[in-house]
């Protein structure tokens, strides 16, 4: 990455730009999280309703404490050994972060992303970025610059083209009861055993507050989805009409049924590769001028719990 293209990135979000930058997981759309009109500037772009939260992404891990007013001592082991990487914690919030950044919750969802590039911007910026994924919302995940021009086009102050990302899924977000007890609130790139292995069993919440609204990002009933029709194996029944039909296979076992078109995530069972290609495969089929996807889980482990996550939201029927 040129240094005079990063320094531009970094200027644009300082004057309260909008930028997509890379990050290990999938590539996110930045804004100053301290500059309320950028933040709704994300918003707009995405699409995205105001009452669902952003991730704060930092460049130390020090700058937690300007975004947070208190953690439980679990985060702090959480941090020693996940960050950078795709974990995200979300904690009380200072007041002095708009509440626009997450949507009038007490709470801010807070991230050290692994990708060096990220961790540079926010560092020339000098304020924590926030930053949802870079497309419109509710669609498939970008995991390449290419992703993020398709979805967004001109709509973006600039796009930092890092290359693919390596993750490939979003981070898992991680919240904290009162008594301090974790609770996970979305699978993502840091699997649940490698996180109980370090702090124990984790909870497994309801995935909307009191109020109804989404405690963090991806939660929606509805997500990561692509304007052709995905149904899941064994679990959605098939329309009874033929037509060209794509395959989104785990390990590429032949499946009876003419097939325009396959795509394997992993062909030795490998779900880190699998996790890595998932959301391209979903945007190769969805540009295809297929009729219907047909995708296939995972085993639900590690990795594939976050797989599995994005399928089934991507799966859900749109309500007439």
């Amino acid at each position: 990455m040129r240094a005079d293209l990063l320094e531009q990135a970094a200027a644009l979000l300082r004057a309260g730009g909008v930028v997509a930058f890379p990050t290990e997981t999938v590539y996110g759309l930045g804004a100053d999280a301290f500059q309320p009109r950028a933040v709704a500037r994300v918003f707009e772009i995405k699409g995205r309703p105001s009452f669902d939260p952003l991730i704060v992404h930092i460049a130390h891990p020090q700058e937690v404490d300007r975004l947070t007013i208190a953690r439980p001592p679990q985060a702090d082991c959480l941090m020693a050994r996940f960050w950078p990487g795709p974990l995200t914690l979300v904690l009380p919030k200072r007041a002095e972060l708009p509440d626009i950044v997450t949507a009038g919750l007490p709470t801010v969802a807070v991230r050290l992303p692994g990708h060096p590039l990220a961790r540079e911007l926010i560092r020339r910026v000098g304020s924590p970025l926030a930053a949802p994924s870079a497309n419109r919302f509710g669609r498939t995940s970008p995991t390449c610059a290419e992703h993020v021009r398709n979805q967004l086009g001109a709509a973006v102050d600039l796009v930092l083209d890092g290359g693919p990302c390596e993750v490939g899924v979003e981070s898992t977000i991680l919240a904290f009861s009162e008594d301090g007890s974790p609770i996970l609130l979305r699978p993502g790139g840091t699997p649940l055993e490698a996180i109980e292995e370090v702090i124990g069993p984790v909870a497994l919440p309801s995935s909307t507050s009191p109020t109804n609204r989404p405690l963090a990002p991806g939660m929606m009933e509805r997500h990561y989805a692509t304007a052709t029709p995905i149904w899941l194996m064994g679990e959605d029944a098939l329309p009874p009409t033929p037509g060209r039909w794509g395959l989104l296979s785990f390990r590429g076992t032949r499946r009876p049924g003419d097939w325009a078109l396959v795509e394997v995530l992993s062909a030795t069972g490998d779900l880190k590769e699998a996790a890595a290609r998932l959301f391209d495969a979903m945007h190769r089929l969805d540009a295809a001028g297929l009729e219907g996807i047909v995708a296939e889980r995972v085993p639900d482990r590690g990795l594939g719990r976050a797989i599995n996550d994005r399928l089934r939201r991507a799966a859900v029927r749109r309500k007439p």
